[in-house]
């Protein structure tokens, strides 16, 4: 990146400044892993003079401005880089939960105007995102189940769209999630307290390994597909058995799996929103994506695939998933 500057005014240093906060913003989030800024010198108009002491000025803002925003970074760990790496596009839930605060208020959502409403696993690891984004907008309606699955359905959909506020909206949030452990295994995660690593998402994987049953032709035959003790579980495992032949084919099962859930998620949750959008006071904004679970004492990724800004005909007004990407 090269700054040309005619003369080292006020002026000319808060443009450069600026710059060096643009890019101190994408190299944070990993858009960009390293630049170089040189500071060019020009041949001033003849109507421009230039003085020692704002030369001195400027090259001392524009060190220090540098120095605060790289130097004294926060550098990502081998775990994060791990994630990014595994999930390109992936954010942690202050860059997530920054955006979507940014990116919404210019639709005119409020924590006072908005309601959160979220379908996402039952799973304890599930609640983080959910507890960040409820210190913003206010307890949250839940719609989801089984790996996320929006299990509650038009009927949920339309209680929910009840209860939000006078000429307020929704801010609905939904996908599966899927654990990456620090040695790098996806579908493995440590958890608080249990010396070994366990399953991220138990759910999915016990309808991988039946679609695999299926697909690979050892599956028992079972005259009892439903059960109502456990509904929901073989609710996951029809939606998820289209994907068969994808996962079979897929270089790495595991990391596929997660895809292949918000695949099916996204279809039911696009129906049901179509159904029920005219039940919403104002705008729905329908974020969708993989919730990617760490250890304890790491920080907790998602990664963004819808967010729609839609109106209350179930029209899409502006696809905002670049706004969150970027």
């Amino acid at each position: 990146i090269a700054i040309t500057r005619y003369t080292p005014t006020m002026m000319s240093c808060n443009r450069a400044i600026h710059v060096v906060a643009l890019l101190g913003l994408l190299y944070s989030t990993r858009t960009v892993s390293s630049f170089t800024v040189t500071i060019q010198q020009a041949q001033p108009p003849t109507s421009t003079t230039s003085t020692s002491s704002s030369t001195a000025l400027f090259e001392t803002q524009f060190a220090n401005k540098v120095t605060d925003l790289f130097l004294n970074a926060p550098k990502p760990t081998q775990y994060d880089v791990m994630i990014k790496l595994t999930f390109p596009g992936a954010l942690n839930y202050d860059q997530l939960e920054s955006r979507i605060r940014r990116i919404t208020g210019v639709k005119g959502f409020t924590p006072e105007n908005t309601l959160l409403a979220t379908s996402l696993c039952c799973d304890e690891l599930a609640r983080t995102m959910e507890k960040d984004l409820v210190k913003v907008y206010g307890n949250n309606f839940h719609l989801g189940g089984l790996a996320g699955f929006p299990f509650a359905g038009s009927t949920g959909f339309g209680a929910m769209a009840a209860h939000i506020p006078d000429d307020g909206s929704v801010l609905l949030v939904y996908g599966p999630h899927v654990g990456v452990s620090t040695s790098g295994g996806i579908g493995k995660v440590e958890r608080r307290g249990i010396a070994l690593l366990d399953s991220c998402c138990g759910s999915a994987i016990a309808a991988s390994n039946y679609v695999q049953g299926i697909t690979d032709g050892g599956a028992t035959i079972n005259t009892k597909i439903q059960q109502f003790t456990d509904f929901q579980q073989g609710a996951v495992q029809e939606l998820l058995l289209p994907h068969g032949k994808r996962l079979a084919d897929a270089q790495d099962r595991m990391r596929e799996l997660p895809f292949c859930l918000f695949d099916s998620q996204d279809l039911l949750m696009r129906e049901i929103v179509q159904k029920g959008a005219g039940k919403v006071k104002n705008n729905i904004a329908l974020l969708g994506g993989i919730q990617i679970n760490t250890a304890p004492e790491a920080s907790d990724y998602f990664l963004p695939l819808r967010f729609d800004f839609m109106n209350n005909k179930g029209e899409v007004l502006e696809d905002m998933l670049d706004q969150l990407t970027f």
